[in-house]
Protein backbone atom coordinates (compact mmCIF):
# COMPACT_ATOMS: atom_id res chain seq x y z
CA UNK A 1 0.00 0.00 0.00
CA UNK A 2 1.02 3.56 -0.49
CA UNK A 3 -0.38 6.66 1.15
CA UNK A 4 2.25 8.64 -0.72
CA UNK A 5 -0.10 10.28 -3.23
CA UNK A 6 -2.71 11.44 -0.69
CA UNK A 7 -1.51 15.04 -0.52
CA UNK A 8 -1.11 15.18 -4.30
CA UNK A 9 -4.68 13.92 -4.77
CA UNK A 10 -6.09 16.49 -2.36
CA UNK A 11 -4.19 19.31 -4.08
CA UNK A 12 -5.41 18.20 -7.52
CA UNK A 13 -9.02 17.96 -6.32
CA UNK A 14 -8.80 21.42 -4.79
CA UNK A 15 -7.33 22.89 -7.97
CA UNK A 16 -9.96 21.20 -10.13
CA UNK A 17 -12.80 22.58 -8.01
CA UNK A 18 -11.24 26.08 -7.91
CA UNK A 19 -10.87 26.11 -11.69
CA UNK A 20 -14.45 25.02 -12.42
CA UNK A 21 -16.34 28.05 -13.71
CA UNK A 22 -19.79 26.58 -13.09
CA UNK A 23 -18.97 25.90 -9.44
CA UNK A 24 -17.30 29.28 -9.03
CA UNK A 25 -20.46 31.01 -10.30
CA UNK A 26 -22.45 29.26 -7.56
CA UNK A 27 -20.08 29.66 -4.59
CA UNK A 28 -17.95 32.64 -5.57
CA UNK A 29 -14.65 30.91 -4.89
CA UNK A 30 -15.69 29.69 -1.44
CA UNK A 31 -13.89 26.35 -1.73
CA UNK A 32 -11.84 25.18 1.23
CA UNK A 33 -9.83 22.25 2.54
CA UNK A 34 -11.64 23.11 5.77
CA UNK A 35 -14.05 25.94 6.34
CA UNK A 36 -12.19 28.78 8.01
CA UNK A 37 -13.31 29.83 11.48
CA UNK A 38 -16.14 32.29 11.43
CA UNK A 39 -17.62 31.31 8.06
CA UNK A 40 -21.29 32.03 8.50
CA UNK A 41 -23.81 32.46 5.77
CA UNK A 42 -23.72 31.84 2.10
CA UNK A 43 -22.80 28.67 0.28
CA UNK A 44 -19.39 27.02 0.41
CA UNK A 45 -17.63 23.79 -0.55
CA UNK A 46 -15.28 21.93 1.77
CA UNK A 47 -13.04 18.96 0.99
CA UNK A 48 -13.70 16.40 3.70
CA UNK A 49 -12.11 13.34 5.25
CA UNK A 50 -10.83 10.32 3.39
CA UNK A 51 -10.43 6.60 3.95
CA UNK A 52 -7.59 4.89 2.11
CA UNK A 53 -7.26 1.17 1.37
CA UNK A 54 -4.49 -0.84 -0.17
CA UNK A 55 -4.92 -1.47 -3.88
CA UNK A 56 -1.42 -2.68 -4.69
CA UNK A 57 -0.76 -5.31 -7.30
CA UNK A 58 2.16 -7.69 -7.59
CA UNK A 59 4.14 -5.09 -9.51
CA UNK A 60 2.63 -1.71 -8.51
CA UNK A 61 2.00 0.09 -5.24
CA UNK A 62 -1.38 1.75 -5.13
CA UNK A 63 -4.36 2.77 -3.08
CA UNK A 64 -8.07 3.49 -3.26
CA UNK A 65 -9.01 6.80 -1.69
CA UNK A 66 -12.63 7.32 -0.65
CA UNK A 67 -13.18 10.98 0.15
CA UNK A 68 -16.00 13.43 0.62
CA UNK A 69 -16.69 16.92 -0.63
CA UNK A 70 -19.38 18.85 1.24
CA UNK A 71 -21.64 21.65 0.10
CA UNK A 72 -23.01 23.76 2.96
CA UNK A 73 -25.52 26.59 2.65
CA UNK A 74 -27.86 28.69 4.69
CA UNK A 75 -30.08 29.34 1.67
CA UNK A 76 -33.71 28.33 2.12
CA UNK A 77 -34.49 24.88 0.72
CA UNK A 78 -32.06 22.53 -0.94
CA UNK A 79 -31.96 24.13 -4.40
CA UNK A 80 -28.75 26.15 -3.89
CA UNK A 81 -26.99 23.21 -2.24
CA UNK A 82 -28.07 20.81 -4.97
CA UNK A 83 -26.96 23.15 -7.75
CA UNK A 84 -23.50 23.41 -6.18
CA UNK A 85 -23.39 19.65 -5.52
CA UNK A 86 -24.16 18.97 -9.19
CA UNK A 87 -21.30 21.27 -10.19
CA UNK A 88 -18.92 19.45 -7.80
CA UNK A 89 -20.02 16.08 -9.18
CA UNK A 90 -19.65 17.23 -12.78
CA UNK A 91 -16.19 18.66 -12.07
CA UNK A 92 -14.85 15.50 -10.42
CA UNK A 93 -16.63 12.47 -11.88
CA UNK A 94 -14.34 10.89 -14.46
CA UNK A 95 -11.88 13.77 -14.19
CA UNK A 96 -8.37 13.34 -15.50
CA UNK A 97 -6.26 14.92 -12.78
CA UNK A 98 -2.52 15.35 -13.02
CA UNK A 99 -0.96 14.53 -9.66
CA UNK A 100 2.37 15.76 -8.34
CA UNK A 101 2.95 12.16 -7.21
CA UNK A 102 1.37 9.00 -8.53
CA UNK A 103 -0.98 8.31 -11.41
CA UNK A 104 -4.75 8.67 -11.17
CA UNK A 105 -6.28 5.53 -12.66
CA UNK A 106 -9.89 6.66 -12.19
CA UNK A 107 -12.21 8.89 -10.20
CA UNK A 108 -15.82 7.84 -9.54
CA UNK A 109 -18.87 9.20 -7.78
CA UNK A 110 -20.12 6.80 -5.08
CA UNK A 111 -23.07 8.40 -3.31
CA UNK A 112 -24.46 11.58 -1.76
CA UNK A 113 -26.30 12.45 1.42
CA UNK A 114 -28.44 15.60 1.79
CA UNK A 115 -29.59 16.76 5.21
CA UNK A 116 -30.57 19.69 7.38
CA UNK A 117 -28.20 20.63 10.19
CA UNK A 118 -28.00 23.20 12.97
CA UNK A 119 -31.69 23.40 13.84
CA UNK A 120 -32.60 23.00 10.14
CA UNK A 121 -31.27 26.48 9.25
CA UNK A 122 -28.39 25.00 7.27
CA UNK A 123 -28.47 22.51 4.41
CA UNK A 124 -25.55 20.15 3.79
CA UNK A 125 -24.85 17.71 0.99
CA UNK A 126 -21.93 15.31 1.40
CA UNK A 127 -20.75 13.79 -1.87
CA UNK A 128 -18.57 10.69 -1.70
CA UNK A 129 -16.03 9.75 -4.37
CA UNK A 130 -13.45 7.02 -4.95
CA UNK A 131 -10.09 7.58 -6.59
CA UNK A 132 -7.72 4.78 -7.62
CA UNK A 133 -4.06 5.77 -7.65
CA UNK A 134 -0.94 3.91 -8.72
CA UNK A 135 2.12 5.26 -6.92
Amino acid sequence: MSYGAAAALQAAIYQRLRADTALDALVGGAIYDAAPPGVTGGTYVSIGPEVVRDASTKTERGAEHEFSVSVVTDAAGFQAAKAAAVAVSDALTGATLVLARGNLVGLWFLRARARRVENADTRRIDLFFKARIDD
